[in-house]
Order: structure tokens, then C-alpha cells, then sequence
């Protein structure tokens, strides 16, 4: 009994600290204020080395970079699974109004005797015979991102959110299209591509709790959570990309040396972090990504390291806690995870009013990745000068700060379709 108290004592005092930290936590919105930094070199080594070319980048300052966001920031992978399988479970030659055609796919996992489902919607243009794909996750079940009443409804667990009708922790059939806002499937498929999408939470629930989704799978006979190094959620929700992309190279509709991995948000934070771990990705959009994604943590502007260690303290490794408000001490910072997706596309993007993620800091990352673009000949942001507002720079390193908040609205995607139509040469 004694032991029980001290147990729960223990916890109460860790979410007595959590809450006074995030009650005293301030967001600095004022550029003024923002620390003095140095700015690691993507093109130098950790032991101050020079990266002269292509060769020294890929034998030496890439491997680094990456064991680094891997060890230290997102988590190291377990690999594949023992297990892999793939189900069509329905499908039509006439959806949407007959302008596309609709595939669900049923996805399992297999490893140490668990399995884990997850299920893929495709929208794919009539009349390609490999299209170019958009690859993303959605918030609230394949349901939400249309109306089509074919859509499965996903079993599991999700966030709360009365406005879309999502109540213990269940999707239900009232919030079928609630998030239609967010995803410009009749231009994605007009513009000759097709849509993917996977309900991240299948993959790994959003929450503080490492005993369901895909984790459990991979554990250690009597391991309860990921070792400090090991996979938080964003590196989990990219490992799920990973193994749709592995389900995407097999499927002949699908064009597999054309997919786009795209995220808004946290979900932006881990298209980045797939598309550096993951080279058969085309292409990488960050919308929105903020703190831990396109956004340069030594600025310390809106979200911060600690802020957000501590409010989703499951989607980095616990190594990631070292920096809490230790920013200083990083010995790279988030252009160099951009860079680690060269020389392949990447189009970062922010929006005017969603301050927290810091549009200048997403903007600089953008910007000081260029270098490792020109080492293979290709162009990013010419000046670290931000762009005027709705004027987007569509080079293989993309950039644009739009009108509004933190979301997903029609001009982004129409900025995406563009840009990606040139880089991929898609018809």
C-alpha cells in the first residue's frame, strides 16, 4: 500500500509541475526578443568538417544529420514488420459524381503475435494508368475528408470534438465530411492526380499512451513504452507512411515514383520527418508544421521546445526533453532536417495569422537548406528577405505565407498542384 501511495504521489506532483509549466508558459510573438543564435551549417560536420559536394553530403554530412534527428529528436524505427499484408475491400469505377475512381484498401500489420489494421481511401483520376498521388493523413477518419457514403468509418480511438460529433472517443457517421474543407479532391483530381489517405490515429492514437496502435507490436517481452531513443508518435505516424508507400510500389493504378507526401500541422512535422527518413517519396509538403517541423527551434518564437515537450510529451523520444528550454545546446536545428530530404522537392508553407508556428522560422529553415539543393544543381529560396504575402516561390525548395490561419484552404492546394505538376513534369 505504501508503495502505491508513492507511486500516485510521484505522478501528482509530475502533473502538478506539467500544469504550473504550461500555466506559466508565454509564447514570445516579438522578433525583438528573440535570442541570439548561431545557426549550425547544413554543409559542415558536427566536428566542423566541410561538405565540399554530392559525395561528402551523402557519405558523411547526411548519415550524421539523420542519426542525430533519429537518436536525439523523432525516435530510431523498428523496420518492417514480420507481417504485411494488404485487402481490397471495396471499390468503384464511378465515384464522386463519376469524375474518379475510389479504392479502400485494408492494411495489416503482423509482429510478435499482435496485429494492427489501418485503412487507405484512394481517389484516382479516370483515364491515367499510373497517376501521380497525394499521400496524407487526416484528423478524423477517411469518412471526414468527403461525403461519399461508401467511405469506411475507422474503429479507432480518436480526440474528442463535439463540433464533429465525436464523443467517447468514437468516429461515428456524424462527422462524414465535416473536414471536406481541407481537401481539394475534385482539382487534385482534375489536375490528373490521385488522393491517399489513412487516419493517423489507426496508426498510433493520439495520446500519452504507448499501449496501443502500432507500438505494442515491436515491444520487448515486459517493455511497457519506446527506450529514449526509440520511436514518439510523429516517428510512428511517418513508419505508417512508410508501409502505405510499400502497399503504393504494388499497386498498378498508382504511379509509385510520383507520391507526394503532404501534412498539415503535426501531421506536417511527420511528412518531413518521413520524407528525410524515406527517399521513394517524390516529393514533401509541410503545412503549418511549427515547432519540431519546418520551424528553426532556436528562435524560440511561439511553440517551443519545452511547450511542446510538455504538452504532447508522446510525439518526440524522450531524448527530444534535452532541449527543453536548452535550445542553445542543439548542434542542428530543423533547416538541416529539410535538407536531409534534398535534393528531392519540398514546399514549406505558413499562414499570416498562425503566429505560434512561427511563419518566419518555417520561412529561414526553407531558406538556409538551399545550400544542400545547390550542391545537386537545384534551386530553393534565392533570399532570406520573406516573400510578400500570397506571392509564393515555386522552386524545387517552395515557399509561401498566405492570408489566414493555421489550416488547409484551396489556395494552398492550388500553390501544391502547380508546384508539383513542374517538379514531378506531371501531365
Amino acid at each position: 500500500m505504501k508503495k502505491l501511495c508513492l507511486v500516485i504521489s510521484f505522478s501528482f506532483l509530475i502533473n502538478c509541475l506539467n500544469a504550473q509549466t504550461e500555466k506559466a508558459f508565454v509564447p514570445n510573438y516579438d522578433e525583438s526578443k528573440v535570442p541570439k543564435f548561431t545557426l549550425p551549417d547544413p554543409l559542415q560536420t558536427f566536428e566542423g568538417a566541410r561538405i565540399r559536394n554530392q559525395p561528402d553530403w551523402e557519405s558523411t554530412g547526411r548519415p550524421e544529420l539523420l542519426s542525430f534527428f533519429t537518436q536525439q529528436v523523432y525516435g530510431e524505427v523498428p523496420g518492417s514488420p514480420e507481417s504485411a499484408s494488404s485487402e481490397l475491400i471495396e471499390s468503384s469505377d464511378n465515384a464522386l459524381d463519376g469524375i474518379a475512381r475510389r479504392k479502400q484498401i485494408k492494411l495489416t500489420f503482423k509482429e510478435n503475435g499482435r496485429s494492427l489494421d489501418c485503412h487507405v481511401l484512394m481517389y484516382l483520376p479516370k483515364g491515367i494508368g499510373q497517376a501521380p498521388v497525394f499521400l496524407g493523413y487526416n484528423f478524423y477518419g477517411n469518412h471526414t475528408v468527403t461525403t461519399d457514403t461508401m467511405v469506411y468509418i475507422p474503429q479507432a480511438w480518436s480526440r474528442n470534438n463535439a463540433s464533429f460529433g465525436v464523443e467517447d472517443h468514437k468516429l461515428t457517421a456524424r462527422s462524414r465530411g465535416v473536414r471536406v474543407n481541407r481537401w481539394a479532391i475534385e482539382e487534385i483530381i482534375d489536375a490528373g492526380f490521385g488522393l491517399v489517405t489513412i487516419y493517423y490515429g489507426e496508426i498510433d492514437p493520439d495520446r500519452n499512451n504507448f499501449q496501443d496502435g502500432i507500438h505494442p507490436l515491436f515491444y520487448e517481452a515486459g517493455q511497457q513504452q519506446p527506450s529514449k531513443n526509440e520511436w514518439g508518435a510523429i516517428s510512428a505516424w511517418a513508419w505508417g507512411l512508410s508501409r502505405v508507400m510499400d502497399y503504393l510500389e504494388e499497386d498498378q493504378d498508382v504511379d509509385s515514383g510520383k507520391v507526394i507526401v503532404m501534412g498539415h500541422s503535426r501531421l506536417g512535422k511527420t511528412a518531413l520527418w518521413a520524407g528525410a527518413m524515406d527517399q521513394r517519396f517524390a516529393a514533401v509538403i509541410s503545412n503549418n508544421s511549427g515547432c519540431g517541423g519546418a520551424a528553426l527551434s532556436k528562435r524560440q518564437y511561439g511553440e517551443t521546445i519545452a511547450r511542446i515537450n510538455n504538452h504532447f510529451p508522446h510525439w518526440f523520444c524522450r531524448n527530444f526533453h534535452t532541449y527543453s528550454n536548452n535550445e542553445a545546446s542543439l548542434p542542428a536545428d530543423q533547416h538541416e532536417l529539410i535538407a536531409l530530404i534534398a535534393p528531392r522537392p519540398v514546399y514549406v508553407a505558413s499562414a499570416v495569422d498562425d503566429q505560434w508556428a512561427d511563419p518566419k522560422g518555417e520561412f529561414l529553415s526553407a531558406c538556409h537548406a538551399t545550400p544542400v539543393y545547390e550542391l545537386y544543381g537545384k534551386k530553393g529560396i534565392p533570399t532570406p528577405e520573406m516573400p510578400e504575402l500570397d506571392t509564393p516561390i515555386h522552386n524545387t525548395v517552395a515557399y509561401h505565407i498566405r492570408s489566414g490561419g493555421h489550416d488547409v484552404k484551396e489556395y494552398d492546394w492550388k500553390q501544391y498542384i502547380k508546384w508539383a505538376k513542374v517538379e514531378l513534369k506531371a501531365k
